[in-house]
């Protein structure tokens, strides 16, 4: 089934409250913006936000933060945001931290089809806690669980009206795994093409993938570090 181009109004709305939600970017390369920005605007409460990272201060994530939506964060890092580590040290948000290289093999594991991995990588820290442990071959192990979400909002530089996506550089990087692993995937794309004038090689995620495409009739001043 091919996706459907719709507005960003009633994408959004899809999203209801309490829903987890994975977040494609890189930093900012990625990161869907203006999806954040008109969920910023609905305000569903209570969410799970799933991201590599939360991005910086006023922007993305944190516009979710500081409007109060946020439950539940599982990222690799905090460190750019300061607001979102006062809210963590303060108790108003749970954050589960997890490696960003266990976060994408997480998150790739769910689109597979797979029931988790096995992995010694934070086995002696505080990662560790409450996750089954295996001894093979001598060694210990830990059992890290796939991550899926419901919704999966992602921000493509190119895309076509049946939803193939194409990322531009870094954004390659969780947007194609978080496509595949959401039950219910929202895309906003920089550029929508005619049909058949994107390469399939150049195609990152097949348009199976994708329930909504956004096209967006410009850029808010958040893209503005992304140089292509």
């Amino acid at each position: 089934m091919a996706a459907q181009i719709v507005d960003i109004e009633s994408a959004i709305a899809a999203i209801g409250d309490g829903a987890s939600v994975m977040i494609g970017g890189f930093g900012v390369p990625g990161t869907p913006f203006c999806l954040l920005d008109e969920l910023v605007r609905q305000g569903q409460k209570g969410l799970t936000l799933i991201k590599n990272d939360a991005n910086e201060k006023g922007m993305g994530v944190d516009r979710l933060l500081r409007n109060g939506q946020v439950k539940r964060l599982i990222v690799s890092h905090l460190g750019l945001n300061s607001n979102a580590i006062e809210m963590m040290n303060r108790g108003r948000i749970e954050v589960e931290l997890c490696p960003q290289g266990i976060l994408a093999e997480r998150i790739r594991n769910a689109g597979g089809g797979l029931f988790g991995f096995l992995t010694d990588i934070g086995i002696d820290t505080v990662l560790a806690e409450g996750k089954p442990r295996f001894e093979i071959d001598g060694r210990e192990l830990m059992l890290e669980r796939p991550l899926r979400a419901d919704f999966a909002l992602l921000h493509a530089a190119s895309a076509d009206p049946l939803g193939n996506l194409v990322y531009a550089a870094a954004a390659q990087n969780f947007n194609p795994l978080m496509a595949m692993a959401a039950d219910h995937v929202i895309a906003e794309a920089e550029r929508v093409t005619d049909p058949g004038e994107l390469a399939p090689a150049t195609i990152h995620t097949p348009a199976p993938f994708v329930d909504r495409l956004v096209q967006l009739a410009e850029l808010t001043e958040n893209y503005g570090v992304i140089r292509r």
